[in-house]
Formats: structure tokens, C-alpha cells, sequence
């Protein structure tokens, strides 16, 4: 077992800061950095040292309590402390626009403030432990929603996988790396084919070192080979994470999904979205209703801090796309896996 799956986790709350690796710094360097104010928490966030969708959650729960750490001398009423906690709490939420588990999480933390009727430091360590709970609970979902996606991989498959949806995008274990970690326990002829993932590369980067240091056969491709390897028949099925799952199961992943998931329904592969209930926003009914972020220029024009392209070209440059419904096998929970029609499929989950 690696140290991915066992010793290491992405983000852990020590005492009075929050400990995550630096994913900027992949596959050169393997650092740790600690975050030790609310707004550094935000910037990290934004600017993707800590990046996939739980764990951004976690990393949100974490930047309030690193702000009420910081509140908690600037304010002797602990109503004005309550109040000002709560607007750096929503202000956490908009870090990042697409991916629901940070608004979930933030959330969380923002009922603890509300409901709590401790004074300001008991308020803190009820955020802390929160924060905490929040952590252990992730890796038990993803071992979850990995022992319920390896029932779906068929013998010596083959699974394409697109971004990263792994150990490193989460707590520790993964979601759609879950599955991948979990079918490999069972059967270790199971392995990868790993999009690249421009622009960023996380495929490339994050996906192929998690997998390799874990011993699961990986091979690296482009985003622009996944029909060539489909038709040659290389291909058994698809499993991605997701980053927002509408109430009707249209489901927001790294800019390309849509792509593949189209490409896989031609070539009748199945699709399986890998994601924890908290991913699910049923407040939206429709993909259309999901917030597309829109990244920096910089990351399509340059690779490495290099020019790759005509200056002054113009860019548009999408983080995300929206995967509709029909072209999605299965949505795979910690409570078992979806199907169509999801809008009944994902309305029963929520009842149970």
C-alpha cells in the first residue's frame, strides 16, 4: 500500500493551522505548506495549491476556524464576533465558483456558528472539531464509494479516467482513483489509461504519480486519443469524479469530460461518475444552472512559464464542462450506485 493510501493525507488540521500539500509544485517537488490565516486559505484555494473538489470543501472548513482564530481578540461582544464570522465564512465560499462540497462545507461550519451557545472560544473549538470530523468522514466515504465501484469493473479492465479524482483531490484514498484502488485490490490485472487533462495537467501531473507510487499500472495519453484507444477496443470503461451534480444527475468535471463521455456512448463503454453525496447540489435542476469557472489565459498560452502560442492570441479558457445525464452509466456514492432516472435515483438518496 502506498503512502498515499496509508500514512499521508492531502489536507490535515495540526492544533492552529491546516497542514496540504502544494499541488502547484507536482511532479518536481513533493512539499508540505501550512496555512495559517483565513485569507491564505482563501488564496490557496483559488489559486489551486490544494484542488479537487472535496478536499477544497475541507480546506474551506478549515479557513473558518483559521478566521476565528484571528476574530476572536478583535471583537469583546461575542454577537459582533458571530456576525463577523459568518461574512467571512460566505466570503470563503466564493474561492472557487463550481464546486459545491466547498460551499457544503463552509455551510457546516456556518450552521456550527449559528446554532452554537458557547462563547467565542468555545465557538472555535467546536469549528475545530467539526473541521476534523469533516476529515476522518471524507476517507471513509471514498473507501465507500471505492468498494462499490469495484463491483462495476470488469475482470483485467482497462479504465480510462480524466483529471484527478484521487487521493490527492480529496482527504487521502480518492473517488474515482477510489474505485481504481479498490478494483486493484481485488484483481491487480485491473489498470489505468490517464488523459493528460490539459491545461493544467492534472492527469498528467497528480493522476500518473498517485497511481505509480501505488504500484496500479498506468499509461498516459492524450486528451485528443481517447476515441483511437475506444475504437482499438483498449478501452472497457470510464470513471471521472465531479466537482457539481445537479438534482437531475448533469454533472460538472474538469473541462473535457463531456468530451469523453460523448466518445465512450458512441462506443457503448460504460461512464461512471464517482462522487460523494455532498458533491450533489439538489437545490439546482439542471446542469444549465451550474457556475462554469473561467481560469487565467495564462494557462493555455503557457506551459512551464513559456510562451506556446502566438502572443496577444485571443483564449477562452472554461475549468469546467457539464456532462449531460443520459451519457452517465451510473453515479457511484458512498450509499451505492445511481441510475437512471436520476432525478428518482438521486431524490431517494436523499430520503434514506
Amino acid at each position: 500500500m502506498s503512502e498515499f493510501t496509508s500514512t499521508i493525507r492531502t489536507i490535515e488540521w495540526k492544533d492552529t493551522f491546516s497542514r496540504m500539500i502544494d499541488q502547484t509544485k507536482f511532479p518536481e517537488h513533493f512539499e508540505y505548506i501550512d496555512i495559517k490565516t483565513g485569507d491564505s486559505m482563501f488564496d490557496a484555494i483559488r489559486t489551486m495549491i490544494v484542488r479537487g473538489a472535496p478536499a477544497i470543501g475541507i480546506a474551506g472548513a478549515h479557513g473558518i476556524v483559521l478566521y476565528a482564530q484571528e476574530g476572536i481578540n478583535q471583537f469583546d461582544n461575542r454577537q459582533d464576533f458571530v456576525n463577523w464570522l459568518i461574512e467571512k465564512a460566505q466570503y470563503m465560499k466564493t474561492s472557487r465558483p463550481t464546486a459545491v462540497n466547498l460551499m457544503w462545507a463552509c455551510q457546516k461550519q456556518i450552521d456550527i456558528i449559528k446554532n452554537s451557545t458557547s462563547d467565542k472560544a468555545g465557538i472555535i473549538e467546536e469549528l475545530k472539531q467539526n473541521a476534523i470530523k469533516l476529515e476522518n468522514e471524507d476517507i471513509e466515504i471514498n473507501r465507500k464509494i471505492g468498494d462499490y465501484g469495484a463491483e462495476v469493473v470488469p475482470k483485467g479492465a482497462t479504465i480510462l479516467t480524466h483529471c484527478n479524482a484521487g487521493a490527492l483531490a480529496t482527504v487521502g484514498y480518492g473517488t474515482a482513483l477510489g474505485v481504481v484502488r479498490s478494483a486493484f485490490a481485488k484483481d491487480n490485472t485491473v489498470q489505468v489509461f490517464a488523459d493528460e487533462t490539459r491545461p493544467r495537467q492534472q492527469g498528467a501531473r497528480i493522476t500518473t504519480l498517485e497511481l505509480t507510487m501505488d504500484g496500479i499500472p498506468v499509461t498516459l495519453i492524450t486528451d485528443g486519443m481517447c476515441s483511437y484507444f475506444m475504437k482499438k477496443g483498449m478501452i472497457d470503461m470510464v470513471c471521472v469524479g465531479a466537482d457539481r451534480i445537479a438534482a437531475n444527475g448533469d454533472t460538472a468535471n474538469k473541462i473535457g469530460t463531456y468530451t469523453v463521455a460523448i466518445a465512450a456512448k458512441y462506443h457503448n463503454i460504460p461512464f461512471y461518475v464517482a462522487a460523494p453525496l455532498s458533491t450533489i447540489d439538489t437545490s439546482i435542476k439542471t446542469g444549465d444552472d451550474i457556475i462554469i469557472e473561467e481560469r487565467s489565459h495564462d494557462e493555455v498560452t503557457m506551459i512551464n512559464g513559456k510562451p506556446i502560442c502566438a502572443k496577444g492570441v485571443n483564449v477562452i479558457n472554461p475549468g469546467f464542462d457539464v456532462t449531460p445525464n443520459e451519457l452517465i452509466t451510473g453515479i457511484i456514492t458512498e450509499k451505492g450506485i445511481l441510475r437512471p432516472d436520476y432525478r428518482k435515483s438521486i431524490q431517494e438518496v436523499f430520503k434514506n
